[in-house]
């Protein structure tokens, strides 16, 4: 049979209540008195009663992901970073890399508190959620019918081609993925284009490379195609870490020096991206304010039920690094 609560009661010497206190995080309990309660409950491998928790607090403490995939560095990062903050909050994760209609369903046999949907290409989510099932999306608000995060694409995009263009750079390049069904790539291609119209920059098939996918051969074998035309642009802007790091490399297969031959930055704000063969620039909504947005509008929902509006917009920030330098010619 296993440990019971009693059980630690007994060890700690102190009295039931107290003992399911001190479980449950109560502020009722002196911290010297929980941290002994707990180090017991340790030391004699109890393990809590999920079901049982739960039919008494009407809550599994768990939260659904539901994630496209995890191969891709950025989008793993985020995951990190999510799992980071829900188990800040006193809950678990489960994720789920499934299609996002039967992702869904799973979690509500497991009963899940809540749901983080991020929706890419063909996996929408055509799902009639119940009210009392919390739910929200993240990354480019569409007809949208849960409430979403948006990271603002088109902003991102203008930022970077605004900063290649104060840094004297006419002929910009956009590597990046252009599927006409996943409304993130989309929106960061609507932005570029619109970027570079507002500062009068020649649009041309040169300037605007499909990739034909997010991952990193995907955006080297753009990147040679494009070198390999005999068009040598003075900057490239990269539609996401996994693609821009394709570029890093194909850029420098050719012997091009970066920055001095060519300038580029890359769309995705986390870490990783000072750690590649050439520290990138890099525009996007940084990945811990991202997190906590998402894990914290989540929470409001379940704790508020309709409190949150169908949209919020998050403002990216530009991460100067050594991709970039200025031009003194007009290319």
């Amino acid at each position: 049979m296993g440990i019971t609560i009693k059980d630690i009661a007994n060890a700690a010497g102190v009295s039931f209540s107290t003992v399911s206190k001190a479980l449950n995080d109560s502020p009722l309990v002196k911290p010297e008195t929980k941290s002994k309660i707990l180090k017991t409950a340790k030391e004699l491998g109890y393990e809590p009663n999920f079901a049982a928790q739960r039919l008494v607090s009407k809550q599994s403490k768990t939260i659904g992901l539901v994630w496209p995939t995890v191969e891709r560095a950025a989008l793993s990062t985020l995951v990190t970073k999510i799992n980071e903050e829900i188990e800040k909050h006193g809950y678990s994760m489960i994720l789920s890399i499934n299609p996002a209609a039967s992702a869904v369903e799973m979690f509500r046999r497991f009963q899940v508190d809540g749901i983080i949907v991020f929706e890419e290409n063909n996996n929408r989510l055509k799902v009639d959620f119940s009210p009392d099932l919390p739910v929200i999306s993240y990354g480019a608000a569409h007809n949208q019918t849960v409430p979403v995060i948006d990271v603002n694409y088109k902003k991102a995009m203008y930022q970077a081609v605004h900063y290649l263009y104060e840094l004297g750079h006419t002929n910009i390049s956009y590597v990046g993925d252009f599927s006409p069904i996943d409304q993130r790539q989309i929106e960061k291609y609507k932005g570029f284009l619109e970027a570079m119209e507002q500062f009068n920059l020649d649009v041309n098939e040169r300037s605007l490379i499909n990739s034909g996918g997010l991952d990193w051969y995907d955006g080297y074998m753009a990147t040679k195609r494009l070198l390999n035309s005999g068009f040598i642009p003075s900057a490239i802007v990269g539609g996401s870490y996994d693609i821009s790091s394709g570029i890093i490399r194909a850029v420098r297969e050719e012997n091009l020096i970066i920055p001095k031959d060519i300038s580029i930055i890359g769309y995705d704000n986390i870490p990783q991206m000072a750690n590649l063969e050439t520290p990138l620039t890099s525009v996007g909504v940084p990945v811990d304010e991202l997190a906590k947005s998402i894990v914290h509008s989540l929470l409001k929902q379940m704790a508020e039920p309709n409190s949150l509006p169908l949209l919020q917009t998050l403002q990216p920030e530009l991460k100067e690094r050594a991709s970039c330098a200025g031009t003194s010619h007009k290319s």
